[in-house]
């Protein structure tokens, strides 16, 4: 049976004086979605419940270890020095942090673009609707299906993005079920699928999208060809 997530209280403090874990603030090109290619400012929160078989940032998970305490005044200080009007939270899981939703309405506020890549078991009820969420549904191959928040995906924004990671066929028929089920295809900004690194060919997949006149758009993780798949930072 599928966990339900804990509902979030939202802080109602200034986000400028809440505290977060933060594993690193890098500025980089966006490699995925529909702005793929645009220099992007990420702000990677520590720690994540999920452990996804094909994870690609093992270090950011234990919310133990690996983070460094930061307010919200110093993550947006760091946005600020660098300069780019586009911001995407990542993680780990953003969302798990419940101090990251004042703060990205404070970012909304000051005339950022905010995206949020979220693995989709927290509730996305309570972002900011100027946000952009970017659900990845989790499939079979994952071994996380059991914590996908359904709900996220009756409650989408016309721009939001949901994301499949495939690692099998199981996992695409998975997500083709999923997208159709939905209705995904007209009630979002993409429907993305992609393959995990190094599992299923991506002419594979290709395939099975056009066999199936999927809609939804296949994509390559950009970062990983400009750059080593095991870079951080990037």
């Amino acid at each position: 049976m599928m966990q339900q997530p804990t509902p979030v209280a939202i802080p109602t403090d200034d986000p400028l004086t809440l505290p977060f874990s933060v594993n690193e603030i890098f500025h980089s090109i966006q490699g995925e979605g529909t702005r793929t290619g645009m220099p992007c400012t990420f702000i990677r929160l520590q720690g994540c419940k999920l452990r996804c078989v094909w994870c690609d940032t093992p270090y950011a998970l234990d919310k133990r270890h690996g983070g460094t305490p930061m307010t919200g005044a110093d993550i947006v200080q760091a946005i600020e020095h660098i300069g780019t009007r586009f911001v995407e939270f990542t993680g780990g899981e953003p969302l798990e942090q419940w101090n990251v939703f004042p703060l990205i309405t404070h970012l909304c506020d000051q005339g950022y673009t905010v995206a949020v890549e979220t693995g989709g078991h927290v509730s996305i009820a309570c972002l900011d609707p100027r946000s952009i969420a970017i659900i990845d549904v989790k499939c079979p191959d994952s071994r996380m299906e059991s914590l996908n928040h359904y709900d996220n995906l009756s409650i989408l924004r016309p721009q939001d993005e949901v994301k499949f990671v495939i690692a099998s066929r199981a996992d695409y028929e998975f997500a083709r079920d999923i997208i159709r089920r939905y209705d995904l295809g007209c009630r979002t900004a993409a429907v993305l699928l992609s393959c995990a690194f190094d599992t299923v060919p991506f002419v594979e997949l290709v395939r099975w999208m056009l066999d199936d006149k999927l809609p939804a758009r296949f994509q390559l993780q950009v970062h990983k060809f400009v750059w080593s798949p095991e870079t951080r930072g990037v």
